[in-house]
């Protein structure tokens, strides 16, 4: 592993932006070998098409061997994680 990247999440990731948010993402799998750590202190929600473009960088990061990191997860993002399962599949700190 070789550095790391610290991105900040916020707002609403719904449908609407869910497109947009996993094309921002993209960036991100080139920096997959490093450790990526993602904010959510600000992110209010997030739909499942959000949560898979997540679950997609993570799957990169693994593949490069890098790994993903999200921080400051709490609120009703928490709660899709909680009940969705997500939860089990990130490094939350």
């Amino acid at each position: 592993m070789n550095g790391s990247y610290y991105g900040i999440l916020t707002g609403w990731i719904d449908t609407a932006v869910a497109t947009q948010f996993i094309e921002d993402l993209k960036p991100l799998m080139n920096r997959a070998d490093k450790s990526i750590i993602l904010d959510c202190g600000k992110l209010e929600y997030i739909c499942s098409l959000g949560l898979r473009g997540l679950l997609q960088l993570k799957k990169e990061s693994a593949a490069k061997g890098g790994s993903l990191v999200l921080t400051h997860v709490d609120g009703e993002v928490l709660k899709i994680l909680t009940m969705t399962g997500f939860i089990k599949l990130f490094d939350i700190r």
